[in-house]
């Protein structure tokens, strides 16, 4: 362990997230913080999506029909939904119990957000709802001059739209899951493109990315070093719009939509949720904008009733240092002598969003910090248990319900959510080998316990 500045190294948190050990850090429950006044952007983005279902029914066959695991919560809906599915999972539940040695109280539930349609990750609601925003403003600019209805999901698929589209460039940085999104989308409606990975992207999301026409712009370095070059390039060019992943609106917008669609799910379920029923949810973080927009959404929608965690790979919880120092994006994992490195490369960021700490740090219930290993063996869990497989970044929270000490089992009732991430665009020959190495992970889950703080 790094020797740490004078400030931080009296907090024994961080001097446990310094030494890479699992560290757990849960919020008392006295105090409920105001949501910060974002307007309506919740409502909003789900407007939009409703907009442009038509249009994704009809670019993408697979969301043409509501598939049968969503059809009770949303029998209103014809085609184009951009949902996944929220299913109970007793077999993992039942497993953990017994690798813990220690049975959870409540329930324990999946979101299926390794299966979103198009893009397969929760990267997918924050990033298509950006390029459908973009869209639109790009519609309604040239609406006159070309006869276009930009609030009519048709004009996306006429060859006026994709001439003008085709002058206009999107350009993110990625770690992967989030150029998928947008660049599969972006495609589509006839934008240029261009993504720009950092070094742990995974080799076949950027041949997914060029086979749909996107440009790939491969960087030796991190995260960070991928996000600032897409900036560059898109500050310097016309006609050209940078998403930003470290202070998007609009991202965090789309994200947030989920909670409206989860609240629609729990109840076609027949699943209270309130303060005598409370749900908590366990959400893998990398840069934190998809966990901190769905964390917003949550906190409309549930009030009290709801607890979000964020977990990070134990060599980089940058969201856990930021908000726990009050230093957001202004530190890094290795101003404490973390690496950044992590199998879960969708959670591989040194330094956290500048706009999600800041904004949604006093709604988040805790944080949790967990080793690789732990994370690649609930791979094997979930394939064993329930016959899902994922990318080891989806199982960041699975362990987290029975390393919060005491308070995992305080209560016979609520409901434990945990939010899958990306697995269904995972090449078959990678997904096998994900599967192989967490079933030999398996029995080691529970190793080592979390250092564990409550305040």
């Amino acid at each position: 362990m790094t020797d740490l500045p004078d400030e931080l190294g009296i907090d024994e948190i961080i001097r446990s997230l310094a030494s890479g050990a699992p560290t757990t850090w849960l919020r008392s429950t006295r105090t409920e913080a105001a949501l910060p006044d974002l307007g309506d952007v919740m409502d909003s983005a789900a407007a939009r999506f409703d907009r442009f279902a038509p249009w994704f029914a009809e670019t993408f066959p697979e969301t043409a029909t509501v598939p049968a695991e969503l059809a009770s919560a949303f029998p209103d809906t014809s085609g184009g939904l951009i949902e996944s599915a929220l299913v109970p999972a007793p077999a993992a539940q039942h497993r953990l119990d017994g690798l813990f040695g220690s049975e959870l109280g409540g329930q324990l539930w999946l979101k299926r957000d390794d299966s979103l349609p198009v893009s397969g990750s929760i990267k997918a609601r924050g990033g298509f709802h950006e390029v459908l925003e973009f869209a639109e403003a790009v519609a309604e600019a040239v609406a006159a001059e070309h006869g276009l209805d930009a609030l009519d999901p048709a004009a996306y698929s006429i060859r006026e739209f994709r001439e003008i589209a085709a002058n206009h460039r999107i350009v993110v940085g990625s770690t992967g899951n989030l150029g998928l999104s947008i660049g599969i989308l972006s495609a589509r409606l006839g934008f240029a493109a261009s993504v720009h990975m950092s070094a742990d992207a995974r080799e076949w999301k950027k041949t997914m990315l060029r086979d749909h026409g996107v440009d790939v712009i491969e960087h030796a370095g991190d995260f960070v070093e991928a996000v600032e070059a897409g900036r560059a390039s898109a500050e310097a060019a016309e006609n050209t719009h940078f998403v930003d992943d470290e202070d998007s609106v609009s991202l965090f917008a789309g994200y947030s939509v989920a909670a409206l669609r989860l609240e629609r799910q729990f109840a076609a379920a027949g699943v209270s949720i309130d303060e005598q029923n409370p749900l908590t949810v366990y959400l893998p973080c990398g840069i934190g904008g998809g966990p901190g927009g769905v964390t917003f959404g949550l906190k409309r929608v549930f009030g009290a009733a709801v607890r979000c965690v964020f977990v990070e790979p134990s060599q980089a919880p940058a969201m856990f240092l930021g908000v726990r120092t009050g230093q957001h994006s202004g530190i890094s994992v290795q101003d404490i002598g973390l690496s950044g490195a992590t199998a879960a490369d969708g959670l591989a960021v040194a330094r956290p969003s500048r706009f999600i700490g800041p904004t949604i740090g006093p709604l988040i219930s805790g944080f949790a910090a967990v080793p690789d290993e732990v994370i690649r063996a609930g791979v094997g869990v979930l394939h064993e248990t329930e016959g899902i497989d994922v990318e080891p970044s989806a199982t960041a929270g699975l362990t987290i319900p029975w390393r919060k000490g005491e308070t995992a089992a305080q209560s016979s009732t609520g409901v434990h959510l945990v939010w899958l991430t990306g697995g269904a665009m995972v090449p078959g020959d990678e997904r096998a080998a994900y599967v192989d190495e967490g079933l030999g992970l398996v029995e080691r889950i529970s190793s080592p316990a979390s250092a564990i703080f409550v305040d």
